[in-house]
């Protein structure tokens, strides 16, 4: 089963997120197939917009806990990077959970639909690691207020709240999700292609910085994912118990 599936219909490319059994957690193969889907997309003068969705009960589950964790997060960055600089609009169609990498991944969409009731969790800290490379996209969409509880506290939260925060554009019950984004894919097709091309352009300005700063969390994440504690964190995350940090596990 091929880790992502990719169909054009009346302009629209619909890149599916297709490893349910693995959450569709950032195994290579689900990012190559995404990033060669985004770049399949681009190069179709018929595409003009993309959506990128998901089978399962979750969107995303971030990093590739069973694989090498530290690459899983490093390869996100090109993912975030190739949906932020994709010259056609990029829309999640976000119909499950969404977890560590997998919450950087939503907000990175140039406009999100979540499903209200989908669980969503900067859980990296309590892996014993951070939210490194997402922070670079996830910061600069919500309050510093609410950012520091999330990261911090590494709790699960809503979709609704995922909004609230900034992190979506939209959060809305599970029966209205296909008519929501049915409606963006509307709206967006009544925008001449050029000038969607040139409002990606201006909402890309600061592009340069924000490559140098991918690269020094890059950094981070890859130390920390190799620390002790990183890899205290994932092994009682398999293992499905408290890491010996935690005073539950006393």
């Amino acid at each position: 089963m091929a880790a992502t599936t990719y169909a054009v219909t009346a302009g629209v490319a619909t890149i599916t997120l297709n490893q349910p059994e693995s959450r569709n957690a950032l195994t290579p193969e689900l990012v190559s197939g995404l990033l060669d889907a985004l770049t399949a997309a681009n190069a179709d003068t018929d595409v003009r917009m993309v959506i990128v969705t998901n089978e399962g009960s979750t969107f995303c589950a971030g990093a590739d806990l069973n694989g090498d964790s530290g690459d899983s997060a490093v390869a996100l960055v090109s993912v975030m990077q190739a949906v932020m600089e994709a010259p056609k609009p990029v829309i999640g169609h976000i119909n499950g959970h969404c977890m560590g990498g997998g919450v950087g991944l939503a907000a990175a969409f140039d406009i999100s639909v979540v499903r209200d009731d989908a669980k969503f969790a900067f859980s990296e800290a309590r892996l014993g690691v951070a939210p490194a490379v997402i922070s670079v996209v996830c910061l600069p969409k919500m309050r510093k207020a609410d950012a520091s509880e999330l990261f911090l506290r590494a709790n699960r939260f809503s979709g609704s709240h995922a909004a609230k925060v900034g992190l979506v554009n939209h959060a809305v019950p599970a029966n209205d999700l296909a008519a929501t984004t049915q409606q963006i894919v509307t709206d967006v097709l009544a925008g001449g292609p050029q000038a969607l091309i040139a409002c990606k352009q201006l909402l890309a300005d600061g592009s340069e910085v924000r490559s140098a700063r991918f690269a020094e969390v890059a950094k981070l994440s890859r130390d920390l994912f190799a620390s002790d504690e990183g890899r205290e964190g994932v092994a009682a995350f398999k293992e499905r118990r408290p890491a010996r940090w935690n005073p539950a596990e006393k």
